[in-house]
C-alpha cells in the first residue's frame, strides 16, 4: 500500500491493482485537522481555506483516477477491511 499525492501520480496507476480515494465532506476534513494535536497544519483560517480549495480543485482529479472510492467517515477498522478485501 502506498499513500500520497503528487502531480504525476497518474503515470504510475497502471502499476497498481487499485487506486483508492478516501473521501469525506470538507467540513469533516476541516474539523479533523483543526482538532489534531500532533500537526499544526489546518488550524489557521488561511490553511482551512486552502483545504477547501483543494477539495474543489484537486479532489475531482483524484476521483477520476481512482478505481475505488471509500467514505473516510467509516471507522478505521471498516476501511482497513474494505481495502484488504480488494486484494
Amino acid at each position: 500500500m502506498i499513500s500520497g499525492t503528487t502531480e504525476n501520480q497518474g503515470r504510475f496507476y497502471d502499476r497498481f491493482d487499485h487506486v483508492v480515494l478516501l473521501s469525506a465532506p470538507v467540513e469533516v476534513l476541516i474539523a479533523r485537522v483543526a482538532a489534531r494535536t500532533n500537526n499544526p497544519y489546518g488550524h489557521s483560517a488561511d490553511q482551512q481555506a486552502e483545504i477547501r480549495q483543494y477539495v474543489i480543485e484537486v479532489e475531482p482529479l483524484l476521483r477520476r483516477g481512482a478505481s475505488v472510492e471509500l467514505d473516510g467517515r467509516r471507522p478505521v477498522a471498516e476501511l482497513a477491511d474494505a481495502i484488504e478485501a480488494l486484494g
